[in-house]
């Protein structure tokens, strides 16, 4: 596909490295020649210097036969005028923008047929509040993802050796739970991937991702581990846009919740914002401070300033102290990979939140969802069953009989708003949600190939 990406900040360099990596015709327009000369030293790109919402430079990035634009620029008011100039001036089928601010996000009349020509409104700081509202809900969990519109969860945990399964084969899990249906997705034994199988034995230390109707989630979990304490009292470090979202959402959920924002104009504007949250004044990786607000009776710690340091000092103070989870933001990948056996519990990269909801709106085939796994390296992917069985390459076809690529399994089946986990023998029916986890991303194509439908279909 051709693509034109507007914006060559963190989001937009993200977005530009999947989808060259996925044999894309990208072009990244932006005002910043330094930060577009760095991108084309790296990939295989046009790149256009300019105004994102000119006209010409539109015209100049390709924008007469572009299937989409992705507007993510720093600024709303650019990402959505590019996007309408690119509709009512050269036609552009898709068009996707970030938009951050709650004032224009509320008005939902600004994007209808005959309003601002926005296809797809993106916000990543709603994106990581639900993501990490889900984390603070599921203790013990690095990672939980919705699917289905939440009716069913993947979610991935550190088996510890106090759960009742470890140690024990996965067929077991039946046993253990004979009213509950679950499937392990993939394990990942010191980044080696483990294949699931019925006489797979779960070690302590192991990633497992498993994938379960949401109401059936705590119970799972249980077996991979001695359940955590449940969360109420949180700390906040950082008072911007995530972190006044994150705190009004764990407000309204019942949550004890601080906040420590060091910009005292800041501090004060979000106090005035909210009902029930302590807003403080101060430095977030102070140890002194933290002692003062009894550090070591917090359940999560979640730094989410915009500094990535500030984040992982922040989070490694809070955890030496007594905090009991900590998850921290990180941008930066280098970081990332550094911190994973380190103090803090959660590490968030945005950029994959943010992508994975680009790329379901980008997906060939109905692709509902699409998240990021093992820091891009693996995905998992909501695809809808369309057409019958002579249209469609799997509406009426057996599981067994798919030509699913190795390493890629469905792990579940959300049919008129139930939960189904399949077996081979479970035959695929149309308008069925059926989540497929991925080992490795790369097969991806092959995946949305068996979800398009012929277009003889109508």
């Amino acid at each position: 596909m051709k693509i034109i990406i507007l914006g060559a900040s963190q989001v937009g360099r993200s977005i530009c490295e999947v989808l060259v990596s996925e044999n894309n015709d990208v072009t990244v327009v932006d005002l910043n020649g330094a930060a577009l000369s760095k991108l084309l030293d790296q990939y295989d790109i046009r790149t256009v210097k300019g105004n994102a919402a000119y006209p010409a430079v539109l015209s100049n990035a390709g924008a007469d036969d572009a299937d989409i634009v992705i507007a993510v620029t720093d600024s709303d008011e650019l990402n959505m005028l590019a996007c309408h100039i690119a509709s009512i001036k050269f036609g552009t089928p898709t068009k996707i923008a970030r938009i951050r601010s709650n004032q224009y996000r509320d008005a939902t009349d600004l994007f209808h047929e005959n309003g601002l020509a926005v296809d797809v409104v993106i916000s990543p700081e709603a994106i990581l509040t639900n993501l990490i509202s889900r984390l603070v809900d599921h203790p013990g969990a690095f990672q939980v993802l919705d699917f289905a519109g939440g009716i069913v969860q993947l979610v991935g945990v550190k088996a510890y050796h106090d759960g009742p399964l470890v140690g024990s084969p996965l067929r077991d899990l039946k046993k253990h739970m004979p009213n509950i249906e679950t499937r392990v997705a993939a394990i990942y034994r010191r980044n080696e991937v483990i294949k699931p199988k019925g006489h797979t034995i779960i070690k302590p230390d192991d990633e497992v991702f498993f994938v379960a109707a949401r109401k059936h989630i705590r119970r799972v979990m249980g077996e991979m581990r001695k359940m955590d304490v449940k969360v109420k009292r949180i700390m906040i470090a950082g008072g911007g846009n995530i972190g006044l979202s994150l705190a009004r959402t764990l407000e309204l959920k019942g949550y004890t919740v601080k906040i420590i924002e060091h910009n005292k104009t800041r501090a004060k504007s979000i106090a005035a914002e909210l009902n029930h949250v302590v807003v403080l004044n101060g430095d977030a990786a102070d140890s002194e401070l933290l002692l003062q607000e009894n550090i070591e009776s917090v359940d999560a710690f979640i730094a989410v300033t915009e500094s990535d340091e500030i984040n992982i000092l922040a989070g490694m103070v809070a955890k030496r102290m007594g905090a009991k989870r900590v998850m921290t933001l990180v941008n930066r990948s280098v970081y990332i990979e550094k911190l994973e056996h380190q103090d803090i519990d959660v590490v968030i990269a945005p950029r994959e939140v943010t992508v994975g909801t680009i790329l379901a709106h980008i997906r060939q085939g109905d692709v509902e969802a699409v998240h990021s796994l093992r820091r891009g390296r693996a995905e998992a992917i909501e695809a809808v069953a369309h057409g019958d069985q002579d249209s469609s390459k799997v509406v009426g076809r057996y599981i067994r009989d798919l030509a699913l690529p190795e390493g890629t399994g469905i792990g579940a089946i959300v049919r008129n708003n139930e939960v189904v986990i399949p077996d081979r023998d479970e035959k695929i029916e149309p308008e069925d949600h059926v989540i497929i986890f991925m080992i490795d991303k790369s097969q991806i194509h092959d995946v949305e190939a068996l979800f398009e439908v012929d277009v003889s279909f109508i």
